[in-house]
């Protein structure tokens, strides 16, 4: 580990990679690579190409050359590439083999170019002459920081940057351009950079030299954003090679792009078609189990694994065996992210009630087959619903687990996530035309009702230790008050519909004292007092409406919905904003706390971006609910401009069948680029949910394609009977302990 002050600086006599370094033995430092990966930039105006390059074919830097126009011709070696150099000319010896294989280079060849007086850019470098250098370090919750102001005001410093997965050597460097450093903040290292840094670009000029520790020419295939910064490091560099200092102008499309842009003109139908997609996406995210994984999966789940690689060439399971959870938000090498395993109820459920639309919408029998065997699975075939929850005396009955297979999992009954299995059996029974799954769905709306307070509130989760140990009159009879609606505010929505469908009165008489217990301390009281929370209690307070009908009701939708849109932008985006809170879920205070929780987008209120992993889609079903139930113009104007922003950023990766058609969690409007500040601890700024506010924009399109609201698609349900059968044995006075 090595500071970056001038004692610790490499270039110094006293100074190296890890040992002594007696005077002038750096000056014989070698470049050189067995494979390597050379550019050569000759002096403008001669006739030789202006670039030479040394290098694997379809390596990122040749290919946005070769569309750039830029004349550069191919050489076999390092040396071919130096032979070719024109005197006074330049040479960039990019890294091959990395992160596995450093950069290896010769005093014979490096004493060749300093000979012909050539500039020489070298990545990832292995050693100086006579040396060994550093062993190889990983990034975890490092980022790339601009540390001077040589890149001009396009790039100023303190200004991050993502080196996706960076491999680097650790060097010490007097006056580096950019620096790995673990930094708070969404575009800039707000709190400064820490006192250990480690070099990622520097310059020595008394050498010609330019050294990058890592390999800056996979900004492409590794997914290094945001694409225009690396745009102005690379023509920065490439100014600074070049002798005349000629401007180098490059353009490239990177493999992950927004579907349209921001004012690009829309095609017909292109909601549809985005719901399709979106659809599509499902059954080539590989995350659908197939018969060959299940005991990969169980096993890894067992162990208490949370991550896996992405199979190759897998075949997509039918729905029988689960579906994952989704990709986590870290990108690797060649632009790989891991899959996130956890057999999540909600994830399962609200995947179910896109494939069911798909199938309704636009004749799929094989999506509405994989619908019914995902409800299957959780309610029937999973571990989800069986051992306490399936035994009437035990007071867990009828509630459904966070997950399978992992005890930690298992012994969860979130509120909030039962709410999501719930909302996704009665749309995906309308869209079926089935009951199939009334059973469970009363059992789990009578056991979240038991468990739930007097006053209407139920808490963020009950697990079944603490159930068995109370019985689930102790947390029927409590005053628990919960003014969280990102916990609450579901079950509230399920309660109403409940009442809808069957006149328990009960259903509604709590429900309405928390939603106005909740509306009374709104914002100051509510526990993240942020669009997340805002978004979420959409759906209740539409619902709210539907039943009862009064001024107050919309008065409390009009509040919400208002202070919600007061952040929605003119491309339709609806910005993150931070509560004045402090605790769980609060942007990072330091540098030391990014990557230590689970946290907002946004380092602070002002930052354009949009979270679609917690907010855009929730405020979508929300908007779409409210206009239903209102007819109100503003907030119709406000749900189509919201979804002509989703339908816009929704990803476009044509050669990544594992991304294309779904949705990152962060969006940057102003950039129009897929950015944030990725500190959340589980879920970052490229991470893709199968279920959760992602799953919920393809079902409002489906829903806004159908031209049908939720409440009204789910109107004729026969749950009623059912529901009547199991109330009296669950809701019993003295219920089993």
């Amino acid at each position: 580990m090595y500071d970056t002050n001038e004692a610790m600086n490499p270039f110094n006599s006293t100074t190296n990679f890890g040992g002594h370094v007696p005077g002038g033995r750096f000056a014989r430092w070698f470049i050189s690579t067995a494979v390597g990966f050379c550019i050569v930039a000759n002096a403008a105006g001669g006739q030789e190409a202006a670039l030479s390059l040394c290098c694997a074919d379809g390596n990122d830097l040749d290919a946005v050359l070769k569309k750039c126009g830029q004349r550069h011709a191919r050489n076999d070696t390092p040396l071919k590439a130096i032979e070719a150099a024109s005197p006074g000319g330049a040479v960039l010896i990019l890294a091959d083999g990395y992160p596995e294989k450093t950069t290896a280079v010769s005093p014979e060849i490096y004493g060749m170019a300093a000979r012909k007086n050539l500039r020489i850019y070298i990545e990832y470098p292995q050693s100086l002459p006579g040396l060994t250098g550093g062993t190889a370090n990983t990034t975890t919750w490092e980022r790339a920081v601009v540390a001077s102001d040589d890149f001009g005001a396009a790039l100023p410093k303190n200004k991050i940057l993502a080196l996706q997965d960076c491999h680097y050597i650790p060097m010490s460097a007097p006056h580096p351009l950019l620096v790995i450093a673990r930094v708070a903040g969404f575009d800039t290292a707000i709190y400064g950079l820490p006192k250990i840094t480690y070099p990622v670009l520097f310059e020595v000029p008394e050498r010609r030299l330019w050294v990058a520790t890592t390999k800056l020419s996979c900004f492409i295939s590794n997914r290094y954003c945001p694409a225009g910064d690396w745009r102005t490091i690379w023509q920065f560099i490439l100014d600074q090679l070049d002798p005349d200092h000629a401007p180098h102008r490059l353009d490239w499309t990177p493999r992950v792009v927004p579907a349209f842009a921001r004012d690009e003109k829309l095609p017909r139908h292109y909601e549809r078609r985005a719901f399709k997609a979106a659809a599509r996406w499902l059954t080539d995210s590989s995350l659908l189990v197939s018969p060959s994984r299940q005991h990969e999966v169980v096993r890894a789940l067992s162990a208490g694994q949370e991550t896996t690689v992405r199979p190759e060439g897998s075949q997509p399971g039918d729905g029988s065996l689960g579906i994952l959870e989704g990709y986590a938000s870290e990108i690797f090498q060649g632009g790989q992210q891991m899959q996130r395993l956890p057999l999540r109820g909600d994830c399962n459920a609200e995947s179910a009630m896109v494939f069911a639309l798909d199938g309704l919408l636009n004749g799929q029998k094989h999506s509405r087959q994989i619908a019914r065997n995902l409800l299957d699975f959780i309610y029937f075939n999973s571990g989800m619903c069986k051992g306490p929850r399936a035994d009437p005396k035990n007071p867990a009955f009828g509630l459904v687990g966070w997950g399978d297979v992992s005890p930690l999992w298992l012994v969860a009954n979130y509120g909030d996530d039962n709410a999501s299995d719930m909302l996704g059996t009665m749309l995906v029974e309308a869209s079926l035309k089935t009951d199939r799954w009334d059973e469970p769905l009363a059992k789990a709306l009578l056991a979240n009702f038991r468990t739930t307070g007097k006053l209407g509130f139920r808490g963020d989760r009950i697990d079944i230790p603490e159930l068995e140990k109370n019985g689930w009159q102790y947390y029927r009879d409590a005053e628990t008050v919960s003014y969280a609606p990102h916990f609450e505010s579901y079950l509230w929505a399920c309660d109403l519909w409940a009442f809808q469908q069957t006149g328990f009165r009960p259903f509604l008489d709590k429900t309405t004292n928390a939603i106005a217990m909740t509306m009374k301390v709104y914002p100051a009281q509510w526990r993240w007092q942020n669009n997340l929370e805002r978004a979420r209690m959409l759906l209740c307070l539409s619902w709210l409406v539907r039943v009862e009908d009064t001024p107050e009701h919309r008065g409390w939708l009009k509040k919400v919905a208002d202070d919600l849109l007061h952040d929605q932008q003119p491309t339709g985006a609806i910005r993150e904003r931070l509560g004045h809170v402090r605790g769980f879920f609060q942007a990072p205070q330091s540098n030391e706390e990014y990557g230590t929780g689970e946290t907002p987008l946004l380092q602070e209120n002002g930052d354009p971006v949009s979270d679609q992993l917690y907010t855009t889609g929730f405020a979508l079903l929300g908007l779409h609910e409210a206009v239903a139930a209102t007819g109100d113009p503003n907030l119709k104007k406000a749900e189509d401009r919201l979804a002509e922003f989703l339908c816009r950023i929704q990803i476009h990766a044509e050669k990544i069948p594992w991304l294309n058609g779904w949705w990152f969690r962060a969006f940057d409007d102003r950039r129009w680029e897929y950015w944030a500040s990725s500190a959340d601890i589980g879920w970052g700024a490229w991470s893709l949910e199968a279920g959760w506010g992602q799953a919920w924009t393809a079902v409002t399109l489906g829903l806004r394609e159908k031209k049908i609201s939720f409440w009204e698609m789910t109107a004729n349900s026969h749950l009623s009977n059912t529901l009547q059968k199991w109330k009296p044995a669950m809701l019993e006075e003295a219920g089993p302990q």
